[in-house]
């Protein structure tokens, strides 16, 4: 339908015949000339209907209104001298309109999509289609496939294999609680959502994949803060045969690239890394914004030796505090029956201008240890079959020696863009409340839906 963008136009075009598609961003009418800029997700075009030059085009021009779709044809021209605008690629030039066709019109926008007026977040996701179209709100999502791009190569280039697992799949609550699904083909039984693919991702460890990666989606119905949402987009990944050392040095090569490619910086290796004990005593926090003491916009650290146990003072019990599959420092096994709480996990953060964008561990691979793992935290064998007995199974047909690490992909991409809510790297994101105010979800659903899969509704 087009010859060219609405942002490649040039000086070396004049005299060109060319075909542009796109919006109508504004809409000049200075009486007997009529000047649009008509925009894409390249940029802006300058498009001039002139009575005499431009035909049935310039009384068609005069029924645009803004965010029209429209099809030009016409010839492209220099702009005549002090009307060139430097800060457009195709400032210096514009089109001469031979033919116009409105291919779509539009409703006027409940706010300028090309204005720098301040919009509620309400009313921007409400209509965010329209709110997409502005460059400042686009440019996070060009960002976000650039980051894909870079993840993925530099995985590949490692030899690591993209791996998909499954989003129905058995409910193991840990921590935040599930999104249940009901089954209509097993009536009274629930798939889960996946909170990650922790479970499926070891299981590729003893099919011998070795090294896996995943941009997976992931679920929890937990309530909401500016960093987090109920879905969200994490880096997986996980490595036979490694340790601590392997991690962190693969970690690191992958933020460097990322920020060399993004932002132009080079990121000093290898990372600072602090006990959490060090974190807690030096900074009060376990995730420590190093920025102040390294002089830089951006500060990454690991933080290490995190106790393997929390205790519940409600319920009088041990907890993981990251997941019973973390493996137990070596050196701390002799209090496993008598102090658990000394005991250090072989976990690590990844903290990012004090926002922990990552967490991961070494796993435990050995049954025994597992079991007594479990025995702490109150799981006996029978409750630890019922809910992992698929993964324990597995393991009993040769688990190397594995582990990995997930990246909140949403957090570090709301850092590298500026914004202060991941609600802005999401194309469609749910409210503090869980809600989509595009959509109108969660709903509703007609009572045959609900018999269906043998459930009613108690709302009164």
């Amino acid at each position: 339908m087009r010859t060219h963008s609405c942002g490649e136009l040039n000086s070396k075009d004049v005299d060109k015949e060319v075909v542009l598609c796109g919006w109508v961003a504004t809409r000049r009418d200075h009486g007997k000339i009529i000047f649009i800029d008509i925009r894409d997700r390249y940029g802006l075009t300058q498009v001039v209907f002139l009575p005499k030059d431009s035909g049935a085009a310039y009384k068609l021009a005069q029924e645009l209104r803004s965010e029209f779709v429209i099809k030009v044809k016409g010839k492209v021209g220099k702009r005549p001298p002090g009307t060139i605008n430097p800060k457009l690629a195709s400032g210096e030039v514009e089109v001469l309109a031979l033919e116009l066709e409105i291919l779509n019109p539009s409703l006027t926008p409940p706010f300028e999509v090309e204005g720098s007026l301040e919009v509620s977040e309400e009313m921007r996701l409400r209509y965010r289609y329209l709110d997409l179209r502005r460059k400042k709100v686009f440019d996070n999502f060009t960002l976000r496939h650039r980051l894909y791009q870079i993840i993925r190569g530099f995985l590949n280039q490692r030899e690591f294999i993209e791996c998909e697992t499954p989003i129905l799949t058995k409910s193991t609550p840990e921590g935040a609680r599930d999104y249940l699904v009901p089954s209509r083909l097993n009536p009274g039984q629930f798939y889960a959502l996946p909170q990650s693919p922790q479970l499926f991702k070891q299981i590729f460890m003893v099919s011998g994949i070795e090294r896996y990666y995943q941009i997976a989606k992931c679920f929890r119905d937990e309530d909401l803060r500016a960093d987090r949402q109920p879905e969200f987009t994490q880096l997986d990944l996980e490595m036979s045969f490694i340790n601590e050392e392997d991690i962190f040095g693969l970690l690191e090569g992958l933020m460097q690239a990322i920020f060399k490619e993004i932002k132009g910086i080079d990121i000093p290796l290898p990372f600072p890394r602090l006990s959490y004990a060090q974190a807690k005593e030096t900074y009060g926090s376990d995730k420590p914004d190093l920025r102040n003491k390294l002089n830089s916009q951006f500060a990454l650290a690991w933080i290490v030796d995190f106790p393997l146990f929390q205790y519940n003072t409600e319920e009088k019990r041990w907890e993981s505090e990251h997941h019973p599959f973390t493996s137990p420092h070596p050196g701390d096994l002799a209090n496993l029956k008598t102090n658990p709480e000394k005991i250090r996990a072989r976990s690590y953060d990844m903290v990012l201008n004090g926002m922990e964008i990552g967490s991961g561990s070494i796993r435990i691979h050995d049954q025994a240890l597992q079991q007594e793992i479990f025995n702490i935290i109150g799981i006996n064998p029978q409750e630890a079959k019922k809910r992992f007995g698929f993964l324990l199974e597995a393991f009993e047909y040769g688990a190397p020696p594995h582990g990995g690490i997930a990246l909140g992909l949403d957090r570090l991409l709301a850092i590298l863009a500026g914004q202060d809510s991941i609600r802005e790297v999401i194309a469609f994101p749910k409210t503090q409340k869980a809600f989509c105010p595009l959509t109108g979800a969660p709903s509703d659903v007609d009572e045959k839906q609900l018999k269906e899969l043998g459930l009613k509704n108690n709302k009164k």
